[in-house]
């Protein structure tokens, strides 16, 4: 079996996961867990701020101070639950919107991009392959802690 590591540790540096920001919109620089966020965000209507720090596997301490510069930016809008007090909901606001679109665009291009240079046979088995690994890592107890 080939060194799985070392071709997981050449995909993520590849895929700019080691970069301090993933993207720029605007006049904002998005950090690659800002991203994750804001792409949680757009998929679910109103998310606990526990929620989405379990989905993307923070610890709520670090989640939280992210949390806030993504409202100091104006792209993450944080209301307290009237059902519990202890409790806040995340939405994006208008402009987190409009950023989470444009990341959105630039993942797009830039997989489109990397997708035209195999056959359509080998994306799909790609996809497939990824969908088996990540299938796999949900039923590790290994995966997707949090690491603080």
């Amino acid at each position: 079996m080939e060194d799985v590591r070392t071709i997981l540790q050449v995909t993520m540096r590849r895929f700019g996961m080691l970069n301090k920001n993933c993207c720029s919109v605007k006049d904002h620089d998005i950090s690659l867990v800002q991203s994750h966020i804001l792409y949680e965000l757009a998929r679910t209507e109103g998310p606990s701020m526990q929620q989405v720090a379990e989905t993307i596997g923070m610890d709520i301490t670090t989640f939280s101070r992210q949390i806030q510069t993504l409202v100091k930016m104006e792209l993450v809008e944080k209301t307290q639950s009237t059902e519990d007090k202890r409790v806040y909901h995340l939405y994006l606001t208008a402009n987190g919107i409009k950023v989470e679109q444009e990341i959105n665009q630039q993942m797009l291009h830039y997989l489109t991009n990397v997708f035209s240079n195999i056959s359509e046979k080998e994306g799909e088995e790609l996809v497939k392959s990824l969908k088996v690994l990540n299938a796999a890592m949900s039923k590790s107890d290994m995966c997707c802690k949090p690491l603080y």
